[in-house]
């Protein structure tokens, strides 16, 4: 039996592909949380097989989170889900340690397919995002800021765009708001740019982040 942590800030969502996963005879659903820092406190006490994890959610997000979770529970293995299929997203996602990447339009079928293959000890990414990784490191005429960002000037990236306060981030992440800002203006001159609105449009220009339709 393998079991499995559902992370996701909507409940409907988490409901929904708990009863899709519950509905394999070989998956448990043995939680849901609606946080990144819900499932790593769960992932503290807990030992779930595989913890399938939202990229975009508020509080310290699912880049912060599956470095957490594998952090406490080295035999864990995470699947990212998100909507983001345009880099650094997906590469940053695995090189914090995730074994899958799947988009949110990803059909039932795949997902029961990566758990199975990541349950497993294999990786898995979708085709989709495997192409346009393959391509953009191919593509040397590609060109997109944000690939230049850590890890951590990306999870605070990410804070930024969403509106967390510089004082609320460093209490996420457990750093002062000096050091917040200390990675903050590196990345405004890594990026040529001054603000966070300015930031907020060219991570909007290169899809980082999205508007709601």
């Amino acid at each position: 039996m393998i079991k499995i942590l559902v992370v996701d800030d909507h409940e409907l969502v988490r409901t929904g592909i708990s009863r899709i996963l519950n509905d394999v005879n070989d998956f448990k659903v043995i939680a849901e949380v609606g946080s990144g820092e819900d499932a790593v406190e769960y992932c503290r006490k807990n030992s779930p097989d595989i913890v399938l994890m939202d990229v975009s959610m508020p509080g310290i997000g699912g880049l912060e989170a599956t470095k957490k979770v594998l952090r406490y529970c080295e035999e864990t293995r995470v699947i990212c889900v998100s909507m983001h299929k345009e880099n650094p997203i997906p590469a940053k996602i695995m090189q914090a340690g995730a074994f899958g990447f799947l988009t949110k339009d990803a059909d039932h079928s795949e997902m029961i397919d990566a758990i199975y293959k990541v349950s497993s000890g294999q990786k898995y990414i979708s085709p989709e995002i495997a192409q346009k990784i393959a391509i953009g490191q191919l593509d040397l005429t590609a060109d997109n800021p944000f690939d230049q960002l850590s890890e951590r000037e990306l999870e605070i990236t990410l804070m930024l765009t969403r509106g967390v306060k510089v004082t609320d981030i460093a209490n996420k992440l457990a750093i002062s708001a000096k050091t917040v800002n200390t990675y903050r203006y590196r990345m405004f001159d890594k990026l040529n740019i001054g603000s966070d609105v300015e930031l907020t449009h060219l991570a909007l220009r290169h899809k980082l982040i999205q508007t709601s339709a």
